[in-house]
């Protein structure tokens, strides 16, 4: 490790330390619903068109904001709408509004196959203030990893909305070993569209792409992925980034403009759709820490999250001896199992393609 990188990370890792011991309330995932109009193969949470828990109302979601507003300032937490797909619900716009109307900054993640201009003009009247949007391959693939004919194509509809307006937004794409070769061809497609962020993540195995091989990718193009962010980012077409999971090793401050900490129950907390206080909403139900219909949201916040906000439990398994655990300390909480072993370790799969 060179002495600018090492310098960087202690850096990095005393900031870290600080906002644990702080963990101000920053990010706040709402999921809305888990009902979804699309079937994607890598999909976390299993999500149906008719799905098995109903959507959470609106209501019982802005009292966890009340909750919020008594402890923090809503100009600084920033609401996240997920699901599911957030656009199955009708009264999206109106619950937003009331979020807005509270003074909570709020964005979307879809799919975008529902994003059409008359409700991207509702969205944007009731302050949306993001988007991020799922592409993940160009036409063909695209439409195999949604499981919709018509994904691509109402995607590349929305693209050109979101390009044409002031919204800050910036589109994401899980890498598998069928778009995988086609990466360059996705981003000069989004550069030709206009597109200024691109975010990249690799599948990580939970839900539906735990046992589906198509998913995963082997150790070269798992480096590769990497390699291509890279040189992406040098040619400055387009602001490429890896997406916030695990610690990388050479590729930190390479591939993202930051280097790696989990902020899942440090900044970053989530209200499932049953009610689930959560951290980050990628993490197994196993850490949650209570639930918004017996527990005051900030009362949680405040005095639960010990799993996250400490690391010594975590150094088992291949953890134990790693000499990258003092920059990574476990790795992103998304990728623990249910009897606390990580699931997947980025520096080992890097680890398999060094020659």
């Amino acid at each position: 490790m060179s002495i600018r990188r090492r310098i960087g990370q202690e850096l990095a890792l005393q900031l870290s330390r600080c906002i644990e011991r702080e963990h101000p309330l920053r990010q706040l995932f709402w999921e809305c619903t888990l009902r979804c109009n699309v079937h994607c193969r890598h999909c976390g949470s299993d999500c149906k068109k008719v799905a098995g828990v109903k959507d959470m109302p609106g209501e019982d979601f802005l009292r966890v904001l009340d909750s919020v507003e008594r402890k923090c300032n809503p100009h600084e937490v920033f609401v996240i709408i997920t699901g599911g797909e957030p656009l199955v619900r009708d009264d999206l716009e109106d619950v937003c509004r009331k979020i807005y109307d509270r003074g909570f900054p709020w964005g979307l993640v879809t799919n975008g196959l529902l994003l059409t201009p008359d409700r991207f003009q509702r969205l944007r009247k009731a302050g949306m203030h993001t988007v991020a949007l799922s592409l993940d391959g160009m036409e063909e693939n695209h439409n195999w990893m949604r499981g919709h004919k018509d994904a691509f194509r109402m995607a590349s509809q929305a693209i050109d909305l979101l390009v044409a307006s002031p919204l800050h937004f910036d589109c994401v794409t899980c890498v598998n070993r069928r778009n995988y070769a086609e990466l360059p061809a996705i981003r000069d497609f989004l550069i030709k569209k206009g597109v200024q962020e691109w975010r990249i993540y690799t599948v990580f195995p939970m839900g539906r792409a735990k046992n589906d091989p198509e998913m995963r990718l082997s150790g070269e193009e798992f480096r590769g992925v990497f390699e291509f962010i890279k040189q992406t980012r040098q040619e400055g077409f387009i602001k490429a980034s890896y997406g916030c999971e695990g610690y990388l090793g050479e590729y930190e401050a390479e591939v993202r403009d930051h280097f790696f900490h989990c902020q899942a129950g440090i900044s970053v907390g989530s209200v499932m759709a049953d009610g689930a206080i959560a951290a980050c909403a990628s993490i197994r139900a196993d850490y949650n820490q209570g639930n918004i219909y017996q527990d005051d949201f900030m009362e949680v916040w405040e005095h639960r999250y010990l799993p996250h906000r400490t690391f010594d439990w975590r150094r088992t398994g291949d953890c134990k001896d790693c000499r990258h655990w003092r920059y990574c300390r476990g790795n992103g909480m998304h990728l623990r199992g249910d009897d606390g072993q990580t699931i997947l370790c980025h520096m080992k799969r890097l680890k398999e393609t060094e020659k």
